[in-house]
């Protein structure tokens, strides 16, 4: 493995981790690597559909994003104020850095309030209805991803 020179502990930690658990595999989830902060390769191979990350970013059943995310979304009411602001998210973050983020942020912070997208294990306090599987499929984070590089200030 290969970290950059001034990667911090963090990165090297979240570098580190598995990429995918047992309980992953089990729900069918693609397998991923993480280099460094980031997932640099698709969850899919099939590139993202900004559209359709833009839906489900404003969505208030599926990514639930504006509840703690503000955004480039006039439309929406009723924004989030907990997190950062989703404008400029493309120009701060690198594709492979916005996938991590949204695939799993506990591996960059592990007392964020973000949810773990991507993630079916280490949870707490999940529904039944919900349990074994991941808030977003592979290919709607891909989806969500594309968006937020739409998102360049």
């Amino acid at each position: 493995m290969t970290i950059r020179a001034g990667a911090s502990a963090l990165a090297l930690a979240a570098a580190m981790l598995p990429a995918i658990s047992p309980a992953q595999q089990a729900a069918g989830q693609q397998a991923f690597r993480v280099a460094g902060d980031a997932i640099p390769d698709s969850l899919t191979g099939v590139p993202g559909d900004a559209v359709r990350g833009r839906a489900i970013v404003a969505s208030r059943q599926t990514g639930l994003c504006l509840l703690c995310h503000a955004g480039p979304l006039p439309e929406e009411r009723f924004q989030g104020n907990l997190a950062p602001d989703l404008a400029g998210a493309g120009s701060r973050w690198s594709e492979g850095q916005l996938r991590l983020r949204v695939v799993d942020a506990r591996r960059l912070n592990p007392q964020t309030l973000m949810p773990a997208y991507y993630q079916v294990g280490g949870l707490e306090r999940v529904g039944a209805a919900w349990q074994g599987q991941p808030v977003l499929a592979a290919q709607q984070i891909e989806d969500v991803v594309a968006f937020l590089r739409t998102l360049r200030d």
